[in-house]
């Protein structure tokens, strides 16, 4: 594929670039690991609906800077936000919807570790390619946290087995376990992402639009319930979740680099 050429000037978090049909979209804040801050999901919901307005664009491609995809909530801003309980994870409904429902098909490229709501995001894609070296984990249960906003697309993904034991206990998995699990399309050596990611959008580019956005909303066909209607349930409880005694300690005692109160035993500072 041609170099990408940038289509708009440069964005401090996100960047976009668009070639040979395929717009990608990268996350370009790795001083914090690419967190899901205010400004940075704001700067992603403009670039995906530019992608979508745009009638040369026929795939989305989501990618990122640094060694890490994405850590999920970005918990500075969500410590800072306490006084006024408008917790920035209110505003991750509104990406994985917008991802969910975009009309032309969305490749994650995860070449690094992905945590919490950075699982959201690789869920919310059509097509997931991932390093298999990669790491992931649903870290909201050791932060006194629910990992519920994302849940509107996780669970349209994963294995219920592998949801329950994953969710409760938060440990880390790899790439190839996120591939058998459902959470990616495929995990691949290194070396190999992106050859990987560009022989699937050079597939995808072959589908006639409309047709592309038919079998979108095909495969989007089931009894659970319309996901903006879902993600505004699930934003609710996250947010509870967020502004809870446990959360706040447990948000406090990632930042502070320390044991949680509730770990049984020793000092916890």
């Amino acid at each position: 594929m041609d170099e990408p050429r940038p289509t708009r000037s440069a964005q401090p978090l996100i960047r976009t670039a668009t070639a040979a049909g395929i717009t990608t979209l990268t996350l370009d804040s790795p001083g914090n690991r690419n967190a899901l801050s205010t400004p940075l999901m704001t700067e992603l919901l403009a670039g995906l609906a530019e992608a979508v307005a745009a009638p040369q664009v026929r795939v989305v491609v989501l990618s990122h800077t640094g060694p890490v995809f994405c850590s999920g909530a970005d918990l500075k801003e969500t410590a800072e936000a306490y006084a006024t309980r408008q917790v920035p994870v209110g505003m991750l409904g509104d990406v994985l919807a917008a991802l969910w429902e975009c009309p032309k098909p969305v490749v994650a490229r995860v070449g690094g570790p992905a945590r919490a709501g950075g699982l959201g995001l690789i869920a919310a894609a059509d097509i997931a390619i991932c390093d298999a070296a990669a790491t992931f984990a649903f870290t909201e249960v050791r932060l006194g946290v629910v990992p519920a906003v994302i849940s509107a697309t996780v669970l349209r993904r994963l294995q219920p087995r592998a949801a329950a034991q994953l969710y409760l206990t938060g440990e880390l998995f790899d790439g190839a376990r996120a591939e058998q699990i459902g959470l990616v399309s495929a995990a691949v050596p290194a070396g190999e992402l992106d050859a990987a990611v560009t022989a699937s959008c050079a597939a995808l580019v072959r589908g006639a639009p409309g047709a592309l956005a038919g079998t979108k909303q095909l495969l989007r066909r089931t009894p659970a319930a319309d996901i903006r209607a879902e993600t505004a349930e699930l934003r609710e409880l996250s947010t509870e979740y967020f502004l809870s005694d446990e959360g706040r300690e447990g948000v406090r005692a990632f930042r502070d680099k320390r044991d949680p109160s509730w770990l049984p035993g020793g000092d916890h500072g």
